[in-house]
């Protein structure tokens, strides 16, 4: 057994009272916290274990992303709704899209993560067995859900068959890191004889369902016209919220009966704050969701519809947002944003007995953020302090320097160690021109970009 003592200034639980411990430590002990508490009170109790000292450090839970996209195309898909932006720069990508090009995609975003202090992400995405490699070598913690098109127009996206490949060949890998859950697009890119089989394949390996819904006012007019009813109503008709446990991406155009279901059948929610602002889809109704008692976590989306993975970000972007469409300056305060992108994220993918605080007997997923930055000065811990809200609203994702997945340090003095950072920009740049050329190529036969899911 391999016993590690961390000494840090604060020590931020996460706990169900938010506990912040001064001067606090954390014993770990391989891959699980085994003492949390005042560093004199641990130093007591475990004399001889070797102490590492994090001074100006702040020690947190990592941080959970609901909702990733892998992907290459940064900065390049700008400027449009988000219909029109999947017909004409990410459906014609996906036709042209190759393995090796997904698998360099999720070793750059899964390195982005953890050097930002994410070390769970839920990523939906393309030729998983190149996403799965990845996640083994840069040591995060994955949810991995194909991004599947089961219908005649949307054939060029991943199939189901390929998800059974990867729940029978990766689900539960990677010392259990890796996880596997089924997946479609939209409910627009498939058929109702793929919904069933979609759920029956969760069903069939006890795992989750992920898919896109209430992205967009525009989608509600379509799945009335479709299915007689909006789209939550909609997707437990046709069974897509029957599967163990069911995750959403989105949610901004919410009824409140939809909302109701929603806690009714445990429905959780990820919520994109900077993708949504971006695509000009709206502003979802968080608080109604959290106080209906549904679990929303915090995405950040792909690179393309966000252009960073910076949860640190995202957190002040969902404070902020909410105040905005509220109109209430005090809405959505800096300790919910904090549980959003901890404990409540993951109670959204069900790994809250695992992960999502620090806790004896949990996972010892964490991270180190400095606080000898001006971002974090001043610094007052404290019931009256303002660490929670330095966290949300000055942080960034730069100011991690260390990150722990499983015991096991991945990120150290801010330096990526479990693989070499330049490598994999290179691996990046070596695969886009070709991917690019191959989508202006099929553009430029298609001059109305991809079949529209909307009618």
């Amino acid at each position: 057994m391999t016993t590690t003592l961390l000494h840090a200034d604060h020590i931020l639980t996460m706990d169900p009272q938010n506990r912040v411990i001064p001067d606090g430590a954390i014993v770990v002990e391989d891959d699980r916290i085994a003492a949390i508490g005042s560093y004199a009170e641990i130093r007591a109790a475990y004399p001889d274990s070797p102490v590492r000292r994090l001074a100006n450090r702040l020690v947190m839970p990592g941080l959970v992303n609901a909702h990733l996209h892998s992907g290459l195309l940064r900065g390049t898909a700008e400027g449009l709704p988000v219909w029109d932006w999947l017909r004409l720069y990410i459906d014609p990508m996906h036709r042209v899209l190759g393995a090796a090009d997904a698998e360099a995609a999720s070793f750059l975003c899964y390195a982005e993560a953890v050097l930002s202090g994410t070390t769970t992400v839920v990523d939906m995405w393309r030729y998983m067995e190149g996403s799965a490699r990845a996640a083994q070598t840069i040591g995060n913690r994955t949810v991995m859900v194909p991004y599947v098109g089961e219908h005649p127009d949307y054939d060029y996206f991943d199939h189901l068959d390929d998800t059974e490949r990867l729940l029978e060949s990766w689900h539960g890998k990677a010392d259990g890191r890796v996880e596997v859950w089924v997946g479609l697009e939209h409910a627009f890119y498939a058929t109702e004889d793929a919904h069933r089989r979609a759920i029956a394949l969760a069903q069939k390996f006890g795992t989750g369902f992920h898919t896109h819904s209430n992205e967009a006012e525009v989608e509600l007019k379509e799945m009335q016209r479709r299915y007689g009813c909006r789209s939550i109503p909609a997707l437990a008709k046709l069974g897509l919220l029957d599967a163990p446990r069911t995750l959403l991406a989105h949610c901004v155009w919410l009824d409140d009966a939809e909302i109701a279901l929603m806690a009714e059948r445990g429905i959780a929610v990820a919520h994109n704050p900077a993708s949504n602002m971006k695509l000009a889809s709206g502003a979802a109704p968080v608080e109604k969701l959290r106080r209906a008692g549904v679990a929303v976590g915090i995405g950040t989306d792909g690179e393309k519809e966000n252009n960073n993975l910076d949860m640190f970000e995202e957190m002040k972007f969902a404070s902020l947002l909410a105040k905005f469409a509220s109109l209430d300056a005090a809405a959505l305060p800096a300790w919910d944003v904090l549980r959003m992108a901890t404990i409540e994220g993951a109670r959204a993918i069900g790994k809250d007995e695992e992960i999502g605080s620090l806790e004896v007997g949990k996972k010892a997923d964490l991270i180190a953020v400095r606080i000898d930055t001006p971002r974090m000065t001043p610094l007052f811990g404290g019931e009256d302090g303002n660490l929670h809200h330095n966290l949300v609203h000055a942080v960034r994702g730069g100011d991690v320097d260390l990150t722990m997945v499983d015991g096991r340090i991945l990120v150290e003095d801010g330096h990526l160690l479990t693989a070499d950072m330049p490598e994999l920009i290179a691996r990046v740049h070596a695969v886009t021109p070709g991917l690019f050329a191959r989508r202006a190529a099929w553009l430029a036969e298609h001059s109305e970009g991809a079949t529209s899911p909307i009618s």
